[in-house]
């Protein structure tokens, strides 16, 4: 059984790099990771290295933040369809007023994640930081 730790997930997204696990029973990738695949439960998983690549399935933009999140207000979050399958969120580097204006127009505009540091905040399991997926629109 593969074992990536967030430490080490969150490590590779500030390198540009996005880790997952296959599963070796059902080929099924899992991102972010966990100790069992998503699809079948599986514990026979394989460390593999993902694109980063993706589209975007959904967003909201966020003017009126959670606690803990004040400053970094106003921004945009996303899911994000993998090329490999799994979904994941993040922030969407785009202005929320860009994003309202383009409506549906952002719905499957294909993106490659990165990951920016912030501060920890009160509710997060790491209080030394914070690391977030980023996804950055590819031109066309």
């Amino acid at each position: 059984m593969a074992v990536i730790t967030f430490k080490e997930y969150f490590d590779a997204l500030l390198e540009g790099k996005l880790v997952g696990l296959k599963c070796q029973d059902c080929s099924v990738i899992t991102c972010p990771p966990k100790n069992t695949c998503n699809d079948c439960g599986s514990y026979n998983l394989e460390k593999t290295t993902l694109s980063g690549r993706g589209v975007i399935m959904t967003f909201t933009s966020t003017y009126i933040p959670p606690s803990g999140y004040e400053k970094e207000a106003p921004f945009v979050i996303g899911m994000v369809k993998l090329e490999e399958g799994p979904w994941i969120i993040g922030r969407i580097d785009i202005a929320p007023g860009k994003a309202d204006e383009l409506s549906e127009k952002l719905i499957g505009r294909e993106v490659e994640v990165s990951g920016k540091e912030f501060p920890s905040e009160q509710f997060y399991p790491d209080k030394d930081r914070r690391v977030v997926p980023i996804f950055k629109m590819i031109d066309k």
